[in-house]
């Protein structure tokens, strides 16, 4: 079962918003893994103390999950997706995913 965890330090987002951005990972992670979405696992976990390079400015820690291994140009790929959809939803820079 593949899984995206984004943990955050931004806050909670409205529910629209926080919802589209885990459903958009959803279906990104399915077609990515060849893998019925039904089987596909997102969480968000918003308003976290964290913090990155000594700064506490908007920060966020992404983590997928899958069984299986992926080439180093298939995961720029997926990463450069992930931290788009991160960015717009959330507001944090790609810089600091």
């Amino acid at each position: 079962m593949p899984l995206c965890h984004v943990l955050t330090n931004a806050p909670t987002p409205a529910a629209p918003a926080g919802r589209a951005l885990l459903d958009e990972l959803s279906r990104l992670l399915a077609a990515r893994f060849g893998k019925p979405e039904r089987w596909v696992m997102t969480a968000l976990q918003p308003g976290l103390t964290m913090t990155f390079g000594g700064s506490d400015a908007p920060t966020a820690f992404v983590t997928v999950k899958n069984i299986g291994t992926m080439k180093p140009d298939e995961t720029l790929v997926l990463s450069e997706a992930i931290c788009g959809l991160v960015e717009k939803a959330l507001g944090v820079s790609s810089e600091r995913i």
